[in-house]
């Protein structure tokens, strides 16, 4: 049943280790910044962001003076280029920063560019955020077993994120949902489950409504919706085991509601066996690079004594596999967890995890 789940009001940040620092310079995830993270909070004043219905999104847009702002144009456009093209500088002289906002909720208070290309007035958005290891476990955990890819650069102490599209899960539980029809409830419950067993698997926590986005697609007569997360700052740091599970989340109970209406338990089951075998056909897909991420995450530093010594008895009482008891880290309990699901897997007899 969903609860009022207690999470950590303020996050450490955790730094990029060396070898993960490697490891990411090995993948290509690393590159050299014209501009950091620091760089944009020098700002001199700020507007507040209201959307469509006036109300406050809890952005801020901010401004600098005339002699900064020319400089942090042309590297944010630079960014752009780097990070959704071949960073060559031919295009820049076709992009506009329009607006850059700043968020004041949240642990990472980011930064998001609004880029426009003014021969056809497409735009895209894209974030700066302070570099943190767990961000940056999550996001590459997110490219390896989710159905989704995910473009992101990191350069010392700052972090570039593309934007993730979709319609902000909370806005649309509120207004789109109830005017679905009856097969597409069935379709977006379905897709609950299997974004909550996803979600457990791989340890990603903290996904309230407002964290995850749904992404419709049409087929044929009909629409398909997918859910997919957008915020990775909960990547294996909680000792509670419940807050990697979307349902316990009070914001979710409409849709853990609608789970119950539209779906039986036989195929629960079904659905959590199904994504299961499919995180586990990405672990074998990703097998190299995966390995080369938990060992950076084995070697990493990334939560408290606490909430591991928490965690590790809270899976191992949900599975009973000594493995996790012995766990020393938060990389270790999870690449017990993932050994856990391709073990099973590959025995073809896969047993709950839940």
């Amino acid at each position: 049943m969903s609860q009022d789940l207690k999470i950590s009001k303020k996050k450490p940040t955790y730094s990029i280790s060396e070898k993960l620092d490697a490891y990411l310079s090995n993948y290509n995830r690393n590159i050299d910044l014209p501009i950091f993270y620091s760089d944009l909070l020098r700002f001199q004043g700020s507007v507040v962001v209201y959307d469509k219905n006036d109300e406050d999104t809890l952005w801020v847009r901010v401004y600098y003076n005339d002699f900064e702002r020319e400089e942090i144009d042309r590297s944010l456009k630079q960014v752009y280029s780097s990070l959704i093209s071949d960073g060559g500088t031919s295009i820049l002289k076709y992009l506009s920063v329009d607006a850059i906002d700043f968020c004041t909720f949240g642990n990472s208070k980011p930064f998001r560019i609004k880029v426009r290309n003014i021969l056809n007035d497409n735009f895209t958005h894209f974030y700066v955020k302070s570099a943190d290891a767990s961000r940056v476990y999550g996001l590459e955990l997110e490219q390896m077993l989710s159905p989704y890819q995910i473009n992101f650069l990191v350069c010392k102490d700052t972090l570039i994120e593309e934007h993730i599209t979709g319609i902000p899960g909370d806005e649309f539980i509120k207004t789109m949902l109830p005017e679905c029809s009856s097969a597409e409830k069935s379709q977006i419950a379905k897709e609950f489950v299997k974004f909550n067993e996803r979600c457990l698997i791989r340890l990603l926590g903290d996904m309230r409504s407002y964290n995850y986005v749904f992404v419709p697609t049409h087929d044929f007569d009909h629409v398909n919706f997918k859910i997919r997360a957008i915020d990775f700052d909960q990547q294996s740091f909680e000792g509670n085991l419940k807050i990697y599970r979307p349902q316990f989340f009070k914001e979710n109970n409409k849709m853990v509601a609608l789970v119950r209406e539209k779906i039986q338990n036989e195929s629960i089951d079904q659905y959590k066996i199904e994504e299961r075998s499919i995180v586990a056909k990405r672990m074998i897909s990703y097998h190299s690079r995966l390995n080369k991420l938990l060992d950076c995450m084995e070697a990493d530093a990334i939560s408290t004594p606490s909430h591991i010594e928490r965690l590790k008895e809270d899976i191992y009482n949900y599975t009973m596999d000594l493995n996790f008891r012995k766990s020393k880290n938060m990389g270790e309990i999870l690449k017990n967890a993932l050994d856990f699901v391709k073990r099973n897997y590959e025995d073809v007899s896969l047993k709950r995890f839940q």
